[in-house]
């Protein structure tokens, strides 16, 4: 069998993670164009050769620091949609934070093209998981009391969780920094529990 041991199969993949991690760092504070191969190397604590020998070229590591952070995002919205421990409206604020407010505010000045990047390299992989966003805020939607209110209104989980990220979308976007990003978003998701929040 040559098969790795498992604890050697999980150093692997947490110094993956900490090389994407520290990859999302630099392309946030230069920019796709902007960022080198070098810098990244750098940032990460590994040789030049050792990060080519991981990716080809940096397409490939922007796609792959793509997909990594959005998968890291993704999982800390399911962990705060299910801490049951908080109303549904904090959860939804908490999620929508995880997904979209990562970045909001803390972009370098020269990372103004990584939305383009983002769409040209990485476009399928961005659509797939703000579909699967999209679907875990439905669920919380759905098995909370809203999910029932809103159906009587002939609204349902899906639509209202399109709104949502549309807004927190819009929000991180349009908003200078974090806090304004949860000002916003706190606005948006009282406006969706207020009929809850009145009738309890």
């Amino acid at each position: 069998m040559n098969e790795a041991p498992a604890p050697e199969l999980d150093r692997a993949e947490t110094r993956q993670s900490a090389l994407l991690d520290a990859a999302v760092g630099v392309f946030a504070r230069y920019g796709f164009r902007k960022t080198s191969m070098d810098e990244v190397a750098r940032a990460a604590g590994v040789s030049r050769q050792g990060l080519y020998l991981q990716f080809a070229n940096k397409e490939e590591l922007f796609r792959k620091a793509v997909e990594h952070s959005l998968s890291s995002q993704l999982n800390a919205a399911k962990a705060a949609l299910s801490d049951r421990q908080q109303g549904i409206e904090l959860r939804l604020l908490a999620a929508c934070d995880a997904w979209s407010g990562r970045f909001v505010g803390s972009l370098g000045s020269d990372a103004a093209d990584l939305m383009c990047a983002s769409t040209s390299l990485a476009g399928a992989t961005l659509a797939h998981y703000e579909e699967r966003f999209e679907a875990v805020i439905a669920r919380a939607i759905a098995d909370s009391p809203l999910g029932a209110l809103y159906a009587a209104a002939g609204l349902s989980s899906h639509e209202l969780a399109r709104v949502l990220h549309a807004t927190a979308r819009g929000l991180k976007h349009s908003s200078a920094s974090r806090e304004e990003f949860l000002s916003g978003m706190k606005a948006a998701a009282r406006m969706f529990c207020t009929a809850l929040n009145q009738r309890g």
